[in-house]
């Protein structure tokens, strides 16, 4: 399996009709999805709150800080020197929104419900699985199961002692 996505070496070598029909398509899902992630980050951020969880990192902390940016309004760079109106690529604001709005929230978005949906499934599912190991990002104190004397005593072992989702045990890693 190849290790990175190839994009660049290909690009060029696209018909102009596919590339003009593609890059629209990168807004559609956007547009489609964020409304329904960011209803989906509100509800379980009021479910994680409800059932009691605290110290929840806020979205911010999944955004970069415009500092970071290389490119500002005055420096940022655009395809092409000819400004046309049919060409957004030698426009800066076109590179701005993109560059400043869209992947970095987007991104910052999407990484923000992954990382709510992992505090959701480590509090009620605290089972190993073999990606588990990607949720340590979003590690807590303890179980649903752990909790509760009896109902621990029901977990397979590793799950018992899984740092992820039982803090008695991060030491002993």
């Amino acid at each position: 399996m190849k290790q990175r996505v190839e994009i660049g070496k290909n690009f060029d070598k696209q018909p102009y009709w596919k590339v003009k029909t593609g890059v629209p398509l990168i807004y559609i899902p956007l547009l489609i999805t964020v409304p329904f992630v960011a209803v989906g980050i509100l509800l379980v951020k009021a479910h994680l709150k409800l059932v009691g969880a605290e110290g929840v990192k806020p979205f911010s902390d999944f955004l970069p800080s415009w500092a970071s940016h290389r490119y500002h309004y005055d420096n940022q760079i655009v395809y092409g020197d000819e400004k046309n109106w049919k060409n957004l690529r030698s426009y800066r604001f076109y590179w701005i929104f993109n560059c400043n709005i869209y992947c970095p929230v987007s991104v910052a978005m999407f990484r923000y419900m992954a990382y709510l949906v992992r505090i959701v499934e480590n509090w009620w599912c605290p089972f190993e699985h073999d990606k588990k190991e990607e949720y340590k990002g979003s590690s807590i104190d303890y179980s649903y199961w752990h909790i509760h004397e009896k109902e621990r005593a029901k977990l397979h072992e590793d799950d018992k002692q899984n740092p992820i989702w039982n803090q008695d045990t991060q030491n002993k890693e």
